[in-house]
């Protein structure tokens, strides 16, 4: 075999090795939604904890993705992409072994911090490996495909580890696929880091992370009362510190988050309605999980597999959706693609305690899966549309962390409308499971109202033609990036 066919050989081998990170990475996001009732009961996890499981991931993760792009832009991207494997094995491997709630949040949020270290690493080596050309396209393709099928491969893989083994081997599989990372990774990825003198935002990173966590933290504490003191007090930190950030970011040379990058308008509405949708598919999907298995009695797999068909939906509707977008441009999908969600999530009003899942959720679930590929379709070039090649890799970054972010917000207001509807209705006389349905529609309609506000948002700051969409990159671009 001539050496340049085994270089290419080599690149597409290493290509997979990076989409297969990606997809643990994502996939981690909703892998021990399917486990939580059942790890609820064995380590005896409070509501406020259950929710926690998964807000310390996405909130690590969102928080500290910028900061980790910039670690591998400087630091180098190998070396980066083998420390974070180690790091999320080890916490996935203590998380799998937590013998109580605090054990378990605390992995989840080390896993969360190592996989923001990973993904940007193994994006930026995408880049790096397929520099331009069709091959280019190919890879961006397969990589994208494959983070996109993660939420729902965690579902179904939560699903049967949950029914089968434990709830435990949810967070124990990740050392296989660290293993397998690890010793691909070092066969056939390349080291590469960004050339001149870089400095690291570390005032930045410090005060966006501890300002989403206040935040977070205090909607999580509404669930005691909105008017609370500890409540408005973690709200006002967190929104001060975030102000500071902005500060921080608006005088320094470098910045973790150029403003540049989210001032335009159009650029920004698609970051607020990424946050909606991370809110969305984050905090209130893990909900409808709740009904199936604690109100209807729903098996682990036969839950995980009940939630596919949204996912299914949005595989189906996309090619559509790509269509209408080359003929009429983002802004219509923008708009009408939250109004279908935002109908598929009203409809959950119907659910109760003995409801049917064909009549009661699989039309809302069906109804969300259009209207999410209404959005997924054009979001992260919407994310992209008049970026220069050095703020794509940040850009990029940002349309992900809005995703995580917002999920950790929507999670945490959700969870305090839910358990103010529960205490109510029990309060009322209500029978448990009613009780907790009544809770759970409650989020729904928290999310329906999010949903058709992200409509209102396209509607004032989408705009762009089809013929925008696309970054028109020259090769000499695409060497620079990757340097």
């Amino acid at each position: 075999m001539s050496t340049a066919l085994r270089s290419s050989s080599t690149r597409w081998w290493a290509l997979a090795i990076l989409a297969l990170t990606e997809l643990v990475v994502v996939l981690d996001t909703t892998i021990v939604t399917i486990a939580l009732p059942q790890a609820q009961l064995e380590i005896g996890l409070s509501d406020v904890q259950r929710q926690w499981i998964v807000t310390a991931y996405a909130l690590a993760f969102g928080a500290l993705l910028l900061l980790g792009g910039r670690i591998a832009d400087y630091w180098g991207r190998k070396r980066t992409f083998m420390v974070g494997m180690i790091g999320f094995g080890i916490a996935s491997a203590w998380g799998g072994l937590a013998q109580s709630g605090l054990e378990l949040i605390i992995a989840r949020g080390i896993q969360g911090a190592f996989a923001a270290m990973l993904a940007p690493a193994a994006l930026a080596m995408v880049t790096v490996t397929f520099a331009h050309g069709k091959e280019r396209n190919i890879a961006f393709a397969i990589f994208g495909t494959v983070a996109g099928s993660g939420a729902a491969v965690g579902l179904v893989l939560g699903g049967v580890l949950t029914e089968f083994a434990s709830w435990r081997w949810c967070l124990l599989v990740n050392v296989f696929f660290v293993i397998a990372g690890l010793i691909g990774g070092a066969l056939l990825l390349k080291e590469s880091k960004a050339d001149g003198r870089n400095r690291y935002d570390v005032w930045g990173a410090i005060t966006v992370t501890l300002g989403l966590g206040a935040l977070v933290y205090g909607f999580t504490l509404a669930e005691h009362g909105w008017d609370s003191i500890d409540t408005i007090g973690f709200l006002a930190l967190g929104a001060g510190l975030l102000a500071l950030f902005i500060l921080i970011e608006s005088r320094i040379t470098q910045p973790l988050l150029p403003l540049r990058v989210i001032v335009n308008s159009v650029r920004g509405g698609a970051f607020l309605i990424q946050a909606v949708v991370g809110a969305i598919m984050i905090g209130s999907i893990l909900y409808l999980t709740f009904y199936f298995q604690i109100v209807l009695g729903m098996s682990p797999l036969i839950s995980g597999l009940a939630n596919v068909a949204m996912t299914a939906t949005i595989l189906l509707s996309s090619p559509f959706a790509t269509k209408a977008l080359n003929r009429f441009g983002p802004r219509p999908l923008m708009i009408l693609g939250p109004l279908f969600c935002a109908a598929g999530l009203f409809s959950f009003m119907g659910i109760t305690p003995d409801g049917n899942y064909f009549t009661q959720v699989l039309p809302g679930l069906i109804l969300l899966g259009i209207g999410f590929a209404q959005l997924f379709v054009p979001l992260q070039n919407l994310a992209l549309i008049g970026v220069d090649p050095e703020d794509a890799g940040v850009a990029s970054g940002t349309i992900n962390s809005t995703f995580h972010i917002g999920g950790s917000i929507g999670l945490a207001v959700f969870t305090a409308l839910y358990a103010g509807t529960v205490t109510s209705a029990l309060d009322d006389g209500a029978d448990q499971h009613t009780a907790f349905t009544d809770g759970y529609i409650s989020a729904f309609i928290a999310s329906g109202i999010a949903m058709i506000l992200a409509s209102v948002i396209a509607f004032f700051l989408i705009r762009g033609k089809k013929d925008d969409l696309m970054p028109t990159w020259d090769e000499d671009d695409a060497a620079a990036y990757a340097h």
